[in-house]
C-alpha cells in the first residue's frame, strides 16, 4: 500500500512538473511571439522608412536636376548675351573704322600709314633678330648637354681605369704603367688645351663676325637715314626756292606797277 501511494505521489509530481514545464514553454513561446511581432513591426517600419527615404532622395535629385538645368540655362543665356555683345561690338567697330577711314582720307593719313608700316617693319626685324639670338641660345644649350655627356663618359672611363689599375697593381705593373700614364696624360692635356684654344678662337671669331654684321647693318641704316634726310632737305630747299621765286616775282610785279604809276603821275603833273 505504501509503495502504491508513493508511486502515485511520484506520478502526480511528474505530472505537475510537466504541467509547469508546459506552462513555462507557453510563456516562452508567447515571449518569442511578441519578439517576432516587434521584429515584424520594426521591419515594416524600416521598409516604410526606406520608401520615404527613396522618395526624399528622388525629390532631392529632381531639385538638383532643376538647379543644374537653371544653371545650364543661365550659362546658355550668358553665352548668347556674349555673342550678341560681340556682334554689337563688331558693328560699332566697323562704324568707328569707317569714321576713322573718312578722317584719314580728309587728313592725308596715307603718309603716316607708310611711316607706321616702316616702324612695324623695324619691329618685325628686331623680333627676327631676337629669334636668331634665341636660336643661338638653343645651340649653346645643346653644346652644354654634349659637354655634360662627355663629362659623364670621362667619369665612367676613370672608373673603368681605376678597376684596371687595381688589377695591374696586383700583377706588379704599377711602375711602367705610371710612367706611360704620365706621358699619355701630358699628351691628352696638350690635346685638350689645343682643343680649348681652338674653341675659344672660334667663339671670338663668331663674336667678331656678329659685331661686324651688326656694325655693317647699323652703318647701312645710318647711310639710308642720311640719304632720306638729304632727300627731304633737297625737297624743302626746292620748296623754299619756289617760295622765294614767287616772292621775287610778286616784288618785281609791284615794282613795275609802282613805276607805271609814277610815270602816269609825271604826265599828269606836266599836263
Amino acid at each position: 500500500l505504501l509503495f502504491t501511494l508513493d508511486k502515485r505521489e511520484r506520478k502526480r509530481e511528474r505530472k505537475g512538473e510537466r504541467k509547469r514545464e508546459r506552462k513555462g514553454e507557453r510563456k516562452r513561446e508567447r515571449k518569442r511571439e511578441r519578439k517576432r511581432e516587434r521584429k515584424r513591426e520594426r521591419k515594416g517600419e524600416r521598409k516604410r522608412e526606406r520608401k520615404r527615404e527613396r522618395q526624399r532622395e528622388r525629390q532631392r535629385e529632381r531639385k538638383r536636376e532643376r538647379k543644374r538645368e537653371r544653371k545650364r540655362e543661365r550659362k546658355r543665356e550668358r553665352k548668347r548675351e556674349r555673342q550678341r555683345e560681340r556682334k554689337r561690338e563688331r558693328k560699332r567697330e566697323r562704324k568707328r573704322e569707317r569714321k576713322r577711314e573718312r578722317k584719314r582720307e580728309r587728313k592725308g593719313e596715307r603718309k603716316r600709314e607708310r611711316q607706321r608700316e616702316r616702324q612695324r617693319e623695324r619691329k618685325r626685324e628686331r623680333k627676327r633678330e631676337r629669334k636668331r639670338e634665341r636660336k643661338g641660345e638653343r645651340t649653346r644649350e645643346r653644346q652644354r648637354e654634349r659637354q655634360r655627356e662627355r663629362k659623364r663618359e670621362r667619369k665612367r672611363e676613370r672608373k673603368r681605369e681605376r678597376k684596371r689599375e687595381r688589377k695591374r697593381e696586383r700583377k706588379g705593373e704599377r711602375k711602367r704603367e705610371r710612367k706611360r700614364e704620365r706621358k699619355r696624360e701630358r699628351q691628352r692635356e696638350r690635346q685638350r688645351e689645343r682643343k680649348r684654344e681652338r674653341k675659344r678662337e672660334r667663339k671670338r671669331e663668331r663674336k667678331r663676325e656678329r659685331k661686324r654684321e651688326r656694325k655693317g647693318e647699323r652703318k647701312r641704316e645710318r647711310q639710308r637715314e642720311r640719304q632720306r634726310e638729304r632727300k627731304r632737305e633737297r625737297k624743302r630747299e626746292r620748296k623754299r626756292e619756289r617760295k622765294r621765286e614767287r616772292k621775287r616775282e610778286r616784288k618785281g610785279e609791284r615794282k613795275r606797277e609802282r613805276k607805271r604809276e609814277g610815270t602816269c603821275c609825271e604826265v599828269q603833273k606836266t599836263t
